[in-house]
């Protein structure tokens, strides 16, 4: 019956039957055919009316992460510049130095190399892999290259006078260890992991541990940022709801104001306004409240970045909580206060949990999205204030160790989705309203 009715737009149903007894439309065709055939049309017509938006998702959405989780484990360099090296290379146990015929190899597997186009070589490529292992690989890499048409066996001696490093153990089992066309390796790195001599998993040196404290201070910031956005959303998106439409219209244009603006602009004002010289400490200086030469660090740490982000977020947790908040019926509160309940438990009883859809939708919006923010840390975060983006982005524009920057980016994507699946198992996604 429900089918009938979606489709009885399409179907024209006579009132015959034919020699089985079933129901057939004017044209003789069997009705159940008829409402499938015209099942059939609606859902290939609803197809096709999003199938430009799932195009435009898959291809600038999907695939680049999916690109990006690849990168994070691809390792071709080491196996497309150095085949005879790798196979010479089976037999050794890691102690020692390889043996005559893996310095053999290596000469062959570079002169190869050089006979290619100079815009087809490896050699390049594989200089830049090994140094993210160790480091002055790359110009061993380079100076042989260079040197390796005049070796003459035996080629271990050659390569040795080469560079220092051809005759050290430890650069050989790197590229052991990354001949292989996929790698843990970047992920190992951004754990703050590296490989010891025996090729076991260790704490790198704590001078040296980055990632870790970064993702850590990642997390702390967004939860801190989400908590001062709701400090100042809720009383805003309150007194918003309680107004007059006409009024609440115009307030509403300046929680929106800040859209207006470019976010360079506004963080650009704000390092105007924080920093040491800046306007709020100077006012700070006349009032009294601090003296001259005390004057407070708000810009280039971390309370800079919370004040910055806070301000340009704030319209995410004060959308979802207004439009939550106006459905709210100002009975209840009569209700409770007729009962005999004061203001407060009224409003703590009654008032705040009708508004937790609001207070969920805006906290998922500003945590999801300050977590990923990368402008305002850069400019305004200094060096403690740096988010995890910050060195994502500089491994992608400065280092170039891309491997690197897509399994930071890919632990980053997980651990949201991780947070986004505890939150829904706590708290539930389906109550949340988003306006």
């Amino acid at each position: 019956m429900a089918m009938a009715d979606a489709t009885q737009d399409d179907v024209q149903v006579g009132d015959t039957t034919d020699k089985r007894g079933r129901l057939v439309t004017s044209d003789g065709t069997p009705l159940r055919r008829a409402l499938e055939r015209s099942m059939r049309r609606r859902k290939l017509t609803a197809f096709l009316l999003v199938a430009p938006l799932l195009a435009f998702i898959l291809i600038f959405f999907a695939f680049p992460i999916a690109q990006m989780m690849w990168r994070s484990v691809d390792n071709p360099q080491v196996v497309d510049a150095l085949p005879r090296t790798l196979d010479a290379l089976q037999d050794w146990d890691g102690s020692g130095m390889p043996d005559e015929p893996v310095f053999a190899a290596l000469h062959a597997d570079m002169m190869e190399d050089l006979d290619r186009p100079r815009r087809e070589q490896k050699i390049g490529p594989l200089g830049i892999r090994l140094n993210y292992e160790l480091s002055a690989a790359r110009g061993a890499i380079s100076r042989t290259s260079r040197q390796v048409p005049n070796f003459e066996a035996p080629y271990a001696e050659a390569f040795g006078d080469a560079h220092r490093l051809w005759g050290q153990p430890e650069l050989w089992r790197v590229i052991k260890r990354e001949g292989r066309p996929l790698t843990p390796a970047y992920y190992i790195a951004a754990l703050d992991r590296e490989y010891d001599e025996a090729g076991n998993i260790v704490k790198r040196p704590e001078n040296r541990q980055i990632y870790v404290n970064l993702f850590g201070r990642t997390l702390a910031l967004s939860v801190a940022i989400t908590f001062m956005t709701f400090l100042l959303g809720f009383p805003i998106a309150y007194y918003l709801s309680i107004l007059p439409m006409r009024y609440a219209n115009l307030l509403m244009i300046a929680v929106l104001l800040p859209f207006w603006t470019s976010l360079l602009v506004r963080t650009s004002a704000w390092i105007v306004l924080l920093q040491q010289q800046g306007v709020l400490n100077t006012l700070f200086v006349n009032i009294g409240l601090i003296g001259d030469d005390n004057r407070l660090d708000l810009i280039y740490n971390q309370t800079g970045t919370i004040i910055a982000m806070t301000h340009i977020l704030l319209p995410f947790m004060v959308l979802p909580l207004y439009s939550v908040m106006r459905t709210i019926p100002p009975s209840y509160m009569r209700a409770a206060k007729s009962l005999g309940a004061t203001p407060t438990t009224a409003f703590r009883r009654v008032y705040f949990p009708q508004t937790l859809p609001g207070i969920g939708a805006g906290g998922v919006l500003v945590f999801i999205i300050s977590i990923g923010y990368y402008i305002t840390p850069a400019l305004v975060g200094g060096q403690s204030g740096r988010m995890i983006s910050n060195e994502i982005a500089r491994h992608i524009q400065q280092s170039l160790n891309w491997g690197l920057a897509a399994a930071l980016g890919s632990m980053l994507l997980v651990g949201v989705l991780l947070l986004y699946w505890l939150f829904n198992r706590l708290v539930g996604t389906d109550s949340l309203k988003f306006g």
